[in-house]
């Protein structure tokens, strides 16, 4: 690389780069280090110029044998990193000195080692790796210590994140430490097993860098809070001394391009096009490495330290002190924490870390529901799922399940049906002038079930769609006409969908007299249906026991589509939840006939309303209360690995791995 390299495409016929994997082994006192790492070659951050830069430098090392020969001999790449080791001892003096022309080259050399490493990783095994790391000392006459650099490499990264400040001059070399790495990790991505036990796992959970696991998680979070845009162009970024002498007698346009790698991409480049949408590269490959490390996999003996990190960490702004007894214990404002998780709802990381928090924090889980302003947090959600056709079935699940952890909490049930919003744009099927959260919730819920039954028929999706409405059910409160509408619309479908089924696997069963085999699709169809319409039925009832006078358009709506209950009353799976409802149905419908014929929509809301008072509670069977709550499957990291590894892959800036050599998830899947 060094001075004569500023361009992807001039990479393949740069001599510093066939030196560093040649055949000769290269003093670290070599004056050759300080060219190699004095570039101007600009970072790439989107995946076109990342996917040059693999197309470039593949070959190059391939060519020469450097992974298998050559390096394992001369211990070229070792020198690399111990080069890189030993300036990150003095990244922090050099921060407070602004010492930028030190942080550069710093940067330089962990860029350089991360291009290799992900050569290294795509075609060789761990242990191979490790030679790469591990040689004999060079020196003539010495004896054969073997050094392992790994472990010090990783520590120094962990160490480089936690301890260097994120600053303009900075913020360059942190990204790359978080990218280096997200690539020493992508192991994974070649393995279509779930890795449990590597070298670099071992180092990770065990090693040296255990002690720094707190900090680490701290500093990724408030990474991913600070959302910290890359800094700048400037112009001026240092000045180069004039006798010459400067990186030894590099042309003074070197300070004119720093500024350019420091911005990972800069004015006028390729990437600052990528960075339009993904201006937050920092923030970006922060929250990736966090999802990484939360769902690596426990070991045999001792839990994922990074995930207890993330369980039990507490907010700043709380008068409970850290308890030395819980491992890895932190501090951070959860104010800042939750401002960052509404503003970013939009990616799919997001609200994985979102679901992360819900589900294993407890302090941050409590904090979320004492909100007052928790529409913030669920309008985003509503609108991942509103917009289901457009998102990959894993964020709609993500969402979903928030959604369902949400509902299990009764306050928040009954406070979403407080807050009033106004003019929702982005809901077209009607418009929306004035309506509460809860029956927006409502609204949308439903309509992802109708998407489901006509489009991806999942299970799943139905099961958990319907938990949550059950959930919020017994505290629905003033439903929104339309919200009381669709709920006997989709039931309505259902209706319909059953006996379009039932005619079916009735046809079918009269011709498999004598006939052992398996019921075809649609008489198992018929079951699952069956399923669904129960629930909703509990749902109604649910709604009808606990509120009934705090809902007359679920009323209206129930006697203005009477019929289609009628069908149900005496279906065995039905007759006992049917009863209440021929109850309010018979009560109101009585009370409307004694008020008189052609009434007004407004005078049968009156009746209603006066009705709702009169009806006498006992009247009502009572069933058990409707509550659902969310349990992870057994080997959750069977899902949630190649989903965080998917997202990695897809949305991880200046990265790029092609996608022949995936073995962990499907490229459809991805």
């Amino acid at each position: 690389m060094g001075a004569n390299t500023s361009h992807i495409s001039d990479l393949s016929n740069n001599q510093s780069l066939k030196t560093l994997v040649g055949t000769e082994s290269i003093s670290e006192n070599d004056p050759f280090w300080n060219q190699l790492i004095s570039f101007t070659f600009i970072s790439p951050t989107s995946s076109g110029d990342s996917k040059l830069l693999e197309e470039v430098v593949v070959p190059a090392v391939s060519r020469f044998s450097f992974q298998v020969h050559n390096n394992p001999r001369t211990g070229n790449f070792g020198a690399l990193v111990k080069i890189f080791l030993a300036r990150t001892k003095e990244l922090k003096i050099s921060t407070e000195c602004q010492d930028q022309l030190f942080i550069w080259q710093a940067h330089n050399a962990l860029f350089l080692i991360r291009c290799l490493l992900k050569v290294f990783i795509r075609e060789m095994s761990e242990e191979e790796l490790q030679q790469q790391f591990s040689y004999q000392e060079r020196a003539p006459g010495s004896c054969a210590d073997k050094q392992d650099l790994l472990e010090e490499l990783l520590s120094n990264l962990i160490h480089l994140i936690v301890e260097v400040p994120l600053l303009d001059i900075t913020y360059s070399i942190l990204f790359e430490a978080v990218t280096t790495l997200l690539v020493l990790f992508s192991y994974q991505l070649f393995h279509k097993e779930i890795l449990r036990n590597g070298i670099i796992y071992q180092h990770i959970m065990k090693g040296r860098c255990l002690s720094l696991t707190s900090r680490l998680v701290k500093t990724l979070l408030y990474n991913f809070i600070r959302q910290e845009k890359c800094p700048p162009p400037s112009s001026h970024v240092f000045e180069p001394k004039d006798d010459g002498g400067l990186l030894y007698g590099l042309a003074s346009g070197v300070a004119s391009g720093l500024w350019s790698v420091f911005t990972l991409g800069g004015a006028g480049s390729k990437a600052g096009i990528d960075e339009e949408h993904n201006p937050l590269p920092l923030s970006n490959q922060s929250l990736l490495l966090l999802l990484v490390l939360a769902n690596l996999t426990d070991g045999p003996d001792w839990p994922n330290p990074y995930r207890q990190a993330i369980t039990c960490f507490r907010n700043t702004q709380g008068n409970v002190k850290i308890s030395r007894s819980i491992p890895h214990s932190f501090q951070i404002n959860f104010n800042s924490l939750y401002t960052a998780l509404c503003e970013r709802q939009r990616s799919d990381q997001a609200t994985l870390l979102l679901y992360t928090l819900l589900h294993q924090n407890a302090n941050m889980k409590t904090y979320m529901l004492s909100r007052t302003d928790m529409d913030n947090l669920v309008l985003p959600i509503l609108e991942i799922l509103y917009h289901v056709e457009d998102r990959n079935s894993h964020h709609v699940y993500m969402a979903l399940i928030i959604l369902l952890i949400l509902t299990e909490d009764d306050t928040f049930n009954r406070s979403i049906h407080e807050v009033v919003l106004k003019n929702i744009t982005w809901y077209s099927e009607r418009s929306l002038t004035e309506i509460s959260l809860g029956s927006l919730l409502i609204l949308v819920v439903i309509r992802t079930i109708q998407f489901n039954m006509t489009r991806t028929r999942d299970k799943y999706l139905h099961t958990n769609c319907l938990a949550a409405l059950a959930n919020m059910s017994a505290q629905f409160r003033s439903l929104h006409q339309y919200a009381a509408q669709r709920i006997i619309s989709l039931f309505a479908l259902l209706s319909k969908k059953h006996n379009k089924v039932l005619e079916q696997a009735t046809q079918s069963l009269r011709g498999r007299q004598g006939d052992n085999t398996a019921l075809p699709d649609y008489a198992q169809d018929l079951n699952v249906i069956e399923e669904v319409i129960r629930m909703m039925l509990e749902i109604i009832n649910s709604c009808l026991c606990n509120s009934l006078h705090h809902n007359p358009n679920l009323v209206y709506a129930l006697l203005y589509k009477r019929e289609l209950f009628e069908q149900f009353r005496t279906h065995p799976s039905f007759q006992d939840i049917m009863q209440n409802l021929d109850t309010v149905i018979g009560f109101f419908g009585q009370r409307l006939e004694q008020a008189g014929s052609d009434l007004s929509v407004e005078r049968v809301q009156e009746v209603i309303m006066k009705g709702a008072q009169a009806l006498p509670t006992d009247r009502l069977k009572k069933f058990p209360e409707l509550k659902f709550k969310y349990v992870e499957e057994d080997q959750p990291e069977d899902f949630f690995i190649p989903y965080v590894w998917s997202l990695v892959f897809n949305s991880a800036v200046g990265l790029y791995w092609s996608p022949h050599g995936i073995e962990l998830f499907s490229m459809d899947s991805s």
